[in-house]
């Protein structure tokens, strides 16, 4: 069998933030020369196959309700933006993680998810809606708190170039949601994520890096994290201090924009016939087979939400938030 060798191109942006639907058209029209960008600079060395964008690459949550979302930046998927990635993808060749976008279904009215999209030359292969939202400032969804959704939390797709799967932004604080991704078979996870100072790419704290390395060595995959790099004055009130990276299945880094903001591209080789031999071959640090999942009893207990959730809003979300440490405290007491 041929080695599935090639390299993946973690892309980071840096332009304003739309406050309308058509203003969605020049981020993704950047985001089509950025692809071009990666794929022409990488053809002398080891083609790029994968290219990933960041959390609100599309459009941000700019506005503080669900209304506001609703009436100016929601918008269903697939359109035009994921048809334009398509072509582009087709083009090359080539697998795209589209930066996120506000989405509206039909399905579940009156309801924005955060969204990023897995897209092939074929088309869209998964939409990934953001699992563990930003709370309290995020008012979208997340689809954890709908009753009866019955679509997977994490897809993950089997294509040539390996399985992947994808997790945005503050899922990855959670080390479960990573793990979900990789019991489901990812080897490659990829994180499309606007990560703020004082937590992201730089010392003291260092989150961003942090985490990234640790998801990939405790689950034995590569990790293609692109982080926003937009300026304070595009995306206030935070600054995005970029640094999108790219980690091998051990923790190492591959590739690493230098901290700040900035448009950057990162490219570094994924070798997943190497992956796929440690995986089968390692008996120590193999984290998946060595997981005692009976171990942990909190796991069957429901913390967050601690109820169907209403309408988000700040006020709403801190309310909820305040609920879960009560039910926390108590779930406490009662192992004592």
């Amino acid at each position: 069998m041929e080695p599935i060798r090639y390299s993946a191109a973690a892309c980071q942006t840096d332009m304003p933030n739309p406050v309308e639907r058509r203003a969605m058209r020049a981020n993704t029209d950047r985001m089509i020369s950025l692809i071009d960008s990666a794929i022409e600079g990488s053809a002398p060395f080891l083609p790029v196959r994968l290219v990933v964008f960041p959390e609100f690459a599309h459009a941000a949550p700019v506005f503080p309700t669900v209304r506001e979302l609703i009436d100016k930046l929601a918008i269903p998927i697939p359109n035009e933006h994921t048809e334009r990635l398509v072509e582009k993808a087709r083009q090359h060749d080539i697998y795209i993680q589209s930066g996120s976008m506000l989405e509206a279904d039909a399905r579940f009215p009156g309801e924005v998810f955060n969204t990023t999209c897995l897209i092939g030359p074929r088309g869209i292969l998964y939409k990934y809606r953001k699992v563990n939202t930003w709370i309290p400032y995020e008012v979208h969804r997340s689809p954890h708190e709908i009753e009866g959704y019955d679509e997977p939390l994490f897809p993950v797709a089997d294509t040539p170039i390996g399985k992947i799967g994808c997790a945005i932004c503050y899922d990855w604080l959670f080390p479960e949601a990573i793990r979900q991704l990789a019991a489901n078979g990812a080897e490659i996870l990829i994180r499309v994520s606007a990560y703020m100072d004082p937590w992201g790419a730089t010392e003291p704290m260092a989150w961003w890096t942090v985490v990234n390395r640790c998801r990939a060595l405790e689950n034995i995959a590569y990790v293609v994290a692109a982080n926003q790099g937009a300026s304070l004055k595009f995306y206030p009130p935070y600054s995005w201090p970029g640094g999108s990276q790219i980690i091998d299945f051990d923790g190492r880094p591959l590739a690493i924009a230098s901290p700040g903001p900035g448009e950057r591209i990162v490219v570094a080789p994924i070798d997943v016939t190497a992956l796929r031999h440690e995986r089968s071959k390692r008996a120590g640090h193999h984290m998946l087979a060595h997981l005692r999942t009976e171990a942990y009893p909190v796991y069957g207990k429901r913390i967050y939400p601690p109820a169907h959730t209403p309408v988000p809003s700040f006020e709403s979300n801190m309310e909820m938030i305040e609920e879960s440490k009560r039910r926390l405290d108590a779930l406490e007491r009662d192992e004592e």
